[in-house]
């Protein structure tokens, strides 16, 4: 093994997972940079590292220094410290403050921030407050350091030991000894194989209790991010058994040592829940059934009477199964109004909007995501809130408005219900008043939610709830190809791909994944804007039916960020620049925030002192840490699973081979859907013919649609 100390230059490849770095740094006695590889977390330019490793040839990148391990010490000359001080380690301290520090203070600069941190107030420009915010960032940088360096051997990556540091503070180290399986339960982002690996290297037995708790529910999380609001007791002890290596007794007598804790729960004969989906799915059937139940609105004037003044006020004509559709509002606690593109639910949800209103009751509109919300609100000239928004979402507690202190209205309309998943569901109707008429709208032939449930089928396939069906395809839509050919495809036929230069449909045929990055680029930045001017940014959006491969939106939002937003102004969170100008999607339900899984936003500002971004969604700025960046991803392309509830004006969807395993009807029909004005599908015919062969929808193991039918 040799040593070598060095000054970190620059990062070429950060791996944010793994903490696998590639970095160029200046060594004494090199004339050129050095290439450093290693798993090296929480290094930035400007770090000085003392490594211990040995010296390899790569066949392809030439000489390197493979780091077994590493020791992060002060810089010793000025210039280090400059650098050090500059590259984003101590929030407060930017290039500019630590150019102005060292000027002021030289050599002694590490010894006056550490012994004297007062007296970098008389650098001009620093205040008070800054000078507050260095002295924590720098105690806070000394404890996380500590931290690393016990979590190093481990392999556990630099945001983790940040995210570590910043739940358990002092206590971090003396709790990951006693039972690291505990950051799997109490820290986003880190989950149990991280846990378990930790736990291995420090020597925990394999078939400890802390261990198979911690397994079985990371295997019933799987489940659950798979759409189960359960797991058959089998299959988790069968995919258990698997992943943890451990014999299914063991693991069956941990199983009921989790349930007479109240950790899980088993509902007869085998079904094992996660606490919160067992209420959430219980509750909603109990909350259903009451609010139907219970007495309707006494309408004021004869419903027909209502109808005819609806027409005349909107100026809408309401076919026979669009007035049946107003008739069963009338007379239904809850009801589901359904349909595909272009079959009328938006009249009908204005006609039943304005019979209500005729009646002078109060209307309440919803939908699950600020986008819907928005489209909801334009279509209806009413104000429609995000579920979140309307229930007053306040953390850490939960929601405002609950059972006791329910919503105000006389009925409510839910759009985009397809969208909403079990626990979205019951925290709906908890606040949701007996008295009050619900009505869900939305398309079950889409996509189910991201989160666990089958909401808007098992309340449809039930048999107990009132369902309307809109089928006629009217005269307008049938003029878009974009509406006929999503309905071929919902009925397993191949759409319609000749398209001339007035159509919305078009397809590029290319059977080489390889090419099709470039000619999505193309597409973005020179055909589509240039034809249709429409900003590329705002006005198109690219859906993959994959995070991976070549045609991927991981590797696509790459490519078009460096084609769309060239903005050198940026923060770095592993491998991802965040650039001033960039769109990005928040990834997490923030309640802190405001913000929640699937918003789409623009970086407005980028901060490079205080080390924060600003995020503009729907006209309000959020500002967001740089060790909260793991939280947003870019969105210039995103999956077609993310984009449920969205409409964008031009939709590009690559489609190859290389999606075989998310190649499925319910996919191409949600993601054709999501385009309002142009959709671009490119790729292979085969792709195509695969997905709208596979009608076989993934069966999720939920039980909403028994519960109700058993009262």
């Amino acid at each position: 093994m040799e040593r070598l100390r060095c000054i970190v230059e620059r990062i070429t490849y950060s791996n944010d997972i793994n903490g696998f770095c590639v970095l160029r740094t200046r060594v004494k006695n090199y004339s050129d940079l050095v290439t450093v590889v290693g798993n090296m977390s929480n290094v930035n330019v400007g770090s000085v590292l003392l490594l211990m490793g040995e010296w390899k040839i790569d066949k392809k990148f030439g000489q390197q220094f493979l780091a077994s391990s590493y020791e992060e010490v002060l810089p010793a000359t000025v210039i280090g410290i400059e650098r050090y001080l500059g590259g984003g380690m101590i929030k407060g301290i930017g290039p500019k403050f630590a150019r102005k520090i060292v000027n002021k203070f030289g050599a002694d600069t590490l010894a006056v921030i550490e012994e004297t941190p007062d007296k970098l107030i008389e650098i001009e420009g620093i205040g008070d407050k800054r000078v507050a915010t260095i002295k924590k960032a720098w105690q806070d940088q000394k404890e996380v350091r500590n931290i690393m360096l016990f979590l190093q051997e481990h392999q556990v990556s630099a945001t983790h030991a940040v995210k570590i540091f910043k739940t358990y503070g002092n206590e971090s180290i003396s709790i990951v000894k006693d039972n690291p399986y505990k950051l799997a339960d109490d820290i986003w982002g880190i989950g149990f194989k991280t846990a378990d690996t930790i736990a291995m290297k420090m020597g925990f037995d394999k078939e400890s209790y802390y261990r198979c708790r911690s397994g079985l529910l990371y295997v019933l999380n799987e489940f659950t991010e798979n759409g189960d609001c359960y797991a058959a007791r089998e299959e988790l002890l069968k995919k258990s058994v698997s992943i943890l290596e451990v014999d299914e007794a063991i693991l069956s007598e941990s199983i009921e040592k989790m349930i007479s804790k109240n950790d899980i729960v088993r509902e007869a004969p085998d079904k094992i829940y996660l606490l919160p989906l067992y209420y959430s799915e219980k509750g909603t059937s109990h909350r259903l059934r009451d609010i139907m139940a219970s007495e309707r609105q006494i309408l004021t004037t004869d419903i027909e009477t209502s109808i005819k003044t609806a027409e005349k006020v909107s100026k809408l004509s309401f076919d026979t199964i669009q007035k049946d559709a107003i008739r069963e509002a009338s007379i239904s606690k809850v009801m589901v109004l359904t349909g595909g593109p272009g079959t009328g639910k938006t009249t009908t949800t204005k006609g039943i909007i304005a019979t209500f209103t005729e009646q002078g009751l109060k209307i309440l509109l919803a939908a699950p995501t600020g986008r819907a919300a928005k489209r909801l609100s334009e279509t209806t000239g009413m104000e429609a809130k995000t579920i979140h928004r309307l229930l007053e979402s306040k953390p850490p507690e939960g929601y405002n408005k609950n059972e006791d202190n329910p919503l105000d209205g006389d009925v409510l309309i839910v759009d985009e219900s397809s969208m909403i998943d079990i626990v979205l569901m019951y925290n709906l109707l908890k606040a949701v008043p007996d008295k009050m008429t619900v009505i869900f709208v939305g398309d079950s032939d889409q996509l189910p939610s991201v989160g666990a449930g089958n909401v808007l089928l098992d309340i449809i396939n039930s048999g107990v709830i009132p369902v309307i069906k809109l089928t006629r395809i009217y005269r307008q839509a049938q003029s878009s190809q974009i509406i006929m050919n999503a309905h071929r495809i919902n009925h397993g036929e191949f759409p319609n791909l000749n398209s001339g230069k007035k159509s919305d449909f078009f397809f590029i045929e290319e059977s080489e994944p390889a090419n099709i990055p470039a000619l999505i680029c193309e597409l973005c930045v020179k055909r589509l804007p240039g034809y249709y001017h429409i900003d590329p940014v705002q006005g198109i959006q690219v859906l993959s039916p994959m995070q991976r491969t070549e045609t991927g939106a991981l590797n696509l939002n790459m490519i078009l960020q460096n084609a769309l937003n060239p903005n050198k102004e940026c923060l770095k969170r592993g491998g991802t620049e965040f650039r001033l100008g960039d769109k990005v999607m928040q990834i997490k339900n923030n309640y802190e925030k405001d913000i929640f899984n699937g918003d789409i936003g623009i970086v407005s500002k980028v901060d490079t002192e205080e080390r924060e971004l600003m995020v503009t969604f729907d006209g309000s700025e959020t500002s967001y840490d740089v060790s909260e960046l793991d939280e947003l991803v870019l969105a210039y392309a995103t999956t077609i699973h993310k984009a449920q509830g969205s409409e964008y004006p031009i939709v590009i969807i690559p489609i190859t081979t290389q999606h075989y395993m998310m190649l499925q009807r319910n996919l191409l029909y949600t993601g054709i859907t999501r385009a309002k004005r142009v959709l671009v599908l490119i790729g292979a015919k085969k792709a195509i013919g695969i997905a709208i062969r596979n009608n076989k929808v993934i069966e999720r193991n939920t039980g909403l649609a028994e519960r109700l039918r058993r009262g």
